[in-house]
């Protein structure tokens, strides 16, 4: 997956799934620059809602910007079903992952302290 550097469109596309999360009051958005370290996917977005209808609002307008953007389409989705106590919805597309968590569920898994070693990647315009 990796060339040395992460190309522009992922970047762009990573930033805009983000920016979607942002858009329905996704807490504490991050995305991670993991390809050095993961090997199969170049960046980690990571972000929260606070139940989950939110999670679910999140994980619905970061596909439909993709859609829009003419981006990937999720390769895989996981943990579209709701478990009792733990939220967790992954969205594969390759060259991204994207991990939209309910607070409590994010606080147990904590990946930014996993991954603290990988860079910060700016999204948010000034």
């Amino acid at each position: 997956m990796r060339n040395n550097l992460v190309t522009e469109d992922i970047k762009r596309w990573s930033k805009q799934a983000a920016l979607a999360a942002d858009e329905k009051l996704g807490k504490d958005t991050v995305l991670l620059d993991v390809g050095d370290l993961v090997g199969i996917t170049d960046i980690f977005v990571i972000t929260s809602g606070s139940n989950y209808r939110q999670v679910r609002a999140i994980v619905e307008e970061i596909e439909e910007q993709m859609l829009l953007l003419d981006g990937p389409k999720a390769e895989t989705i996981e943990g579209q079903e709701y478990q009792e106590g733990s939220i967790w919805v992954l969205l594969d597309y390759g060259g991204f992952i994207v991990h939209v968590f309910d607070e409590e569920t994010r606080a147990i898994y904590d990946l930014e302290r996993l991954w603290n070693d990988c860079p910060r990647i700016e999204w948010q315009e000034d």
